[in-house]
């Protein structure tokens, strides 16, 4: 596959996730997750979809993305909150 067939197929689902279609949203999340597409996930993330978030904090802690995870916990989020607790504390 050339990168512009996964920029294509990536389009796609982005038209169709936000058309509603949760499928398409979670082969999304999964694709992002799997290539380190914080920005994907950021922006799932941000319209309120929850795996997408629980992805994003998972891949700012492995990657100690303190940033990311500061940004999270600020909007109220618990986990990152307590992801960001645990590795400030190491």
């Amino acid at each position: 596959m050339t990168e512009s067939d996964v920029s294509a197929e990536l389009n796609e689902l982005r038209r169709l996730a936000d058309a509603g279609s949760a499928d398409a949203t979670d082969e999304l999340i999964q694709l992002a997750a799997e290539q380190g597409n914080i920005d994907e996930l950021r922006r799932l993330s941000d319209s309120g979809n929850a795996t997408a978030t629980d992805q994003l904090i998972e891949f700012a802690t492995e990657q100690d993305d303190m940033d990311e995870l500061r940004r999270l916990a600020d909007g109220g989020n618990i986990t990152a909150a307590e992801q960001l607790e645990e590795l400030t504390a190491e």
